[in-house]
C-alpha cells in the first residue's frame, strides 16, 4: 500500500474581469502551477470551479469561469490502496490486467497517484483503459495502446461482439437458474453525494443475464454476463431482483440505496469479479479469450 500527497480544492473570488481566467492557468494541474503558487508552496492555483471530490479539479480546463473565481489546492494525504497489478496479455495493440480490490481504475473520489491509471502508464505511458471497474471489484481491465485499437473497440464495447463475464457472491436463495435482468439504471437521491446510479424507471435502458452457479443456506453465487454498460449495473440489477451483493455497503433489495445510511459507490465490502472477456483482436482479428483466477479471500463456492 501506497500513501501520497495530492491537492484539494478551494474556491476564491479573483479580481478578473466577466470571469477570464488566464490562458496560462487553462487546463493545468495543481503541481504543474508552483510559479503561481504562494510562497511557501503549499497552495497552487488552477483554473476551474471547485467541485466534488475536489480531485475533479485537475480534469477540467474551461476558458472561462463562471462566477469569476480561481480554485486554490491545499495538500492532503491521499489514501492507501494496493501497487500491484497481474499483466494478462500484452501485445504493441493491447493491454490487460487483473486489478486488485481496492485500487480504483482512475482517479477520483479522492484518488489521484493511486489509481490503476497512474501504476499502469508507470509501465506502459501510452496505455488507456477502454473500461473501468468500481474500486472493490476485481479482475480484467482492457487497455489500448494505439487509436485504432481504441476505436475499434470502444464502438463494439456494448455489443455481443465482446463477452464480459462476472462472478458475483450475493445474497439470499435464488429461485430460478438464470434471469435476464432489464432493469433501467438513472440517477436517484442519495442522502450524502446528492445523486447515485441505482434503479429507476425513467433511467437508460439496461441488460444483464445471470446465471446461477451454486447455492448455500443464504447466498447464491452468479455468473452474469453485461450486455450494456451503465455504471455499477451488476450491483444494482441483483439487487433489484432481490440479491443484493453480499456486503455491498449501498444497494438494498429493491436496487435502490439503502435507506438507513447508505454507502458511498467507493465503499467496498462486496464480493465482485470480472473473470472473463472474450473478443476479436481489434487490429489482427485473433480470437482473444482472457481469464483473471479469483483473488485469494474471494471464496465463492465451483
Amino acid at each position: 500500500m501506497a500513501q501520497s500527497t495530492t491537492p484539494a480544492a478551494l474556491t476564491i473570488w479573483a479580481p478578473y474581469p466577466s470571469g477570464y481566467l488566464p490562458r496560462v492557468l487553462r487546463g493545468r494541474r495543481p503541481d504543474q502551477l508552483r510559479d503561481h503558487s504562494s510562497t511557501d508552496g503549499q497552495f497552487a492555483v488552477a483554473a476551474g470551479l471547485s467541485l466534488y471530490p475536489p480531485l475533479d479539479l485537475v480534469a477540467i480546463a474551461p476558458r472561462f469561469c463562471a462566477l469569476s473565481c480561481l480554485v486554490v489546492a491545499r495538500r492532503w494525504s491521499e489514501p492507501d490502496s494496493p501497487q500491484h497489478f497481474e499483466v494478462l496479455f500484452d501485445d504493441p495493440h493491447l493491454l490487460a490486467v487483473s486489478k486488485p480490490g481496492g485500487l480504483p481504475t482512475l482517479p477520483g473520489g479522492g484518488f489521484m497517484e493511486n489509481t490503476l491509471l497512474r501504476l499502469v502508464q508507470k509501465r506502459t505511458p501510452n496505455a488507456n483503459p477502454v473500461h473501468r471497474l468500481g474500486r472493490a471489484t476485481t479482475g480484467i481491465v482492457l487497455f489500448t495502446k494505439t487509436p485504432q485499437a481504441a476505436a475499434e473497440l470502444s464502438a463494439n464495447w456494448n455489443t455481443p461482439r465482446i463477452q464480459k463475464i462476472y462472478r458475483a457472491l450475493a445474497q439470499g436463495i435464488a429461485q430460478n437458474d438464470a434471469y435476464e435482468i432489464l432493469t433501467p439504471i438513472g440517477l436517484v437521491p442519495h442522502p450524502r453525494i446528492g445523486s447515485v446510479w441505482a434503479a429507476n424507471p425513467s433511467g437508460k435502458p439496461s441488460k444483464s443475464l445471470a446465471r446461477v452457479i451454486s447455492r448455500t443456506a443464504s447466498t447464491t453465487t452468479f455468473e452474469v454476463s453485461l450486455h450494456s454498460g451503465r455504471p455499477h449495473q451488476i450491483r444494482i440489477h441483483l439487487a433489484s431482483i432481490g440479491h443484493p451483493l453480499v456486503g455491498d455497503p449501498l444497494y438494498g433489495l429493491t436496487g435502490l440505496p439503502l435507506e438507513s445510511l447508505p454507502g458511498l459507490p467507493g465503499d467496498g465490502g462486496y464480493f465482485l469479479h470480472a473473470q472473463f472477456l472474450k473478443f476479436h483482436h481489434p487490429i489482427t482479428g485473433e480470437q482473444i479469450d482472457l481469464e483473471a483466477a479469483l483473488p485469494p479471500g474471494f471464496s465463492l463456492p465451483q
